[in-house]
């Protein structure tokens, strides 16, 4: 199960003309604010943009007075009521899995120049997928689209992939063919009736929802950063934003570094939690969250 991820602050240029031609004819209707999709997408309901929410990527519990919008792993049980967001890796290997990955779908891995699989640095147990060519892409949607089907047959609304960035952090990766794949998941999680989040990669954001055909975000440390407006343009209220405590932007003219100026950020979502990097549990160690 992935917990969280340290942010990789790399923003690119504009996406060559060849993938716009590609995927201009794949735009999404925008959909209205809290009510369900259209044009082919009617099952498909955005999250709420008030509430009480949480990000439990980490282990799943209970939050006095309830939850309304909660994002979980793929293995986890959706909460009871609650609009429920489904985690899925789309880009890079789960721990745990590497050896199916090696063995059997060892030509969808990205390799370095000595043929070696890339592990992602920063997750050393994680490896990078390689949605280059159409027979890679198909070869992972084969494995990830089930999965995505598996989140709805369980109960989730909606899904958010992981590691979209995977292809301005590692050479190697065609840009073309990630997002690409993107839109295939984009396509699979509304065949299975859910919506599904751009996570992270602001300088995606226009584009993630106009040509991808993303229905919401869910951003990591975007007031951290100062991307949480790029996010807002692209996707209005329909964000949701999780910063980290190890990680906070500071504020005021001393420049204090405190939960207050997440929670003051002009930009912010309506959705903001401030939580532990590792999102325990409330009967853990070093558990913290805070709503804004």
């Amino acid at each position: 199960m992935r917990i969280s991820r340290a942010r990789a602050v790399v923003l690119v240029a504009g996406v060559a003309t060849l993938v716009s031609a590609a995927l201009a004819g794949c735009a999404s209707d925008g959909l209205t604010s809290g009510e369900p999709g259209s044009e082919g997408n009617a099952d498909v309901v955005l999250p709420p943009t008030s509430g009480t929410f949480d990000y439990q990527l980490g282990e799943p519990y209970a939050i006095d007075g309830g939850i309304d919008v909660v994002a979980r792993d793929s293995t986890a049980t959706p909460e009871p009521g609650a609009y429920s967001i489904c985690y899925v890796n789309g880009f890079q290997t789960q721990p745990g899995e590497a050896e199916a990955w090696l063995g059997e779908r060892g030509e969808l891995l990205l390799r370095d120049a000595s043929g070696e699989p890339v592990i992602d640095p920063d997750w050393p147990d994680e490896y990078i997928l390689d949605p280059s060519t159409s027979g890679q892409r198909d070869g992972i949607l084969a494995v990830i689209e089930p999965v995505i089907a598996g989140c709805a047959e369980a109960g989730f609304d909606a899904v958010e992939i992981d590691n979209l960035d995977t292809y301005t952090r590692f050479d190697g990766i065609d840009e073309a063919g990630a997002l690409q794949l993107a839109r295939a998941y984009v396509d699979a999680a509304h065949a299975s009736g859910l919506a599904i989040g751009q996570k992270n990669s602001a300088e995606l954001a226009d584009r993630g929802r106009d040509e991808l055909g993303f229905d919401f975000a869910v951003t990591e440390e975007c007031s951290a950063y100062g991307e949480c407006g790029t996010y807002s343009t692209a996707y209005g209220e329909h964000v949701l934003q999780i910063e980290y405590l190890d990680n906070l932007p500071a504020a005021g003219a001393a420049a204090v570094i405190s939960t207050d100026a997440v929670c003051g950020d002009p930009d912010r979502a309506p959705l903001t939690i401030i939580r532990d990097r590792d999102l325990r549990a409330p009967d853990s160690p070093n558990y913290y969250r805070q709503q804004c």
